[in-house]
């Protein structure tokens, strides 16, 4: 098992087991902490469609990252978190 923690919106991946057939690959893992989803969303008092169409967004997100940690790429370098920070900042402006 392996936890890897990002620079960037508090993410906190677990990874399992890593894959003996595909080294440098894990056989699953979860998000087990991240506010991404928060910042994709924007403020208000009640939920609205904006703000369900940024909390999709955000899961999406999450999932693709989590997807990647568990295919073996490096989720933690600088370029990484830049491409995450870009993403997150192009769904607020979209929404």
């Amino acid at each position: 098992m392996k936890t890897i923690t990002l620079p960037c919106f508090s993410i906190i991946i677990d990874l399992g087991d890593e894959d003996p057939e595909n080294p440098g690959r894990y056989l699953g893992g979860n998000l087990s902490a991240s506010n991404l989803k928060r910042n994709c969303m924007l403020p208000s008092v009640v939920m609205d469609e904006e703000d369900a169409a940024g909390a999709a967004a955000g899961d999406a997100l999450e999932s693709m990252i989590l997807a990647h940690a568990i295919a073996g790429i490096d989720v933690t370098s600088p370029a990484y978190c830049e491409g995450i920070e870009t993403a997150v900042e192009a769904i607020a402006n979209n929404l």
